[in-house]
């Protein structure tokens, strides 16, 4: 996934939320200004490639409070940033924004 052009199109106001995404966000409340604000500044934690519905990434920002938002992306075919899914990374899933969690 090419970062520059996620963060280009998050600028530009080029973005779209799935409804799962909408649904996560309303869950964690996150507000869509601080979905940007993380993603402008995001790092690329995983890159999926190969992913059956296109290629996508997770990525981690953080919002004006310093709260760690994961955000999955994709971009469809006009280039448009279709966030999949966004929520704050926590226990037991994640033991910090960037290491997820080993369950044995």
């Amino acid at each position: 996934m090419n970062l520059d052009l996620v963060k280009g199109q998050i600028k530009a106001w080029k973005f779209r939320l799935s409804d799962h995404a909408e649904e996560e966000r309303n869950n964690d409340g996150i507000e869509i200004r601080e979905i940007r604000q993380a993603l402008l500044s995001a790092e690329l934690l995983e890159d999926y490639p190969q992913d059956k519905r296109g290629p996508s990434c997770l990525l981690l920002g953080f919002d004006a409070q310093n709260r760690p938002i994961h955000v999955v992306c994709g971009l469809d075919k006009n280039e448009i940033v279709v966030i999949i899914t966004v929520y704050v990374p926590s226990m037991p899933k994640w033991k910090n924004p960037r290491e997820r969690n080993i369950v044995i």
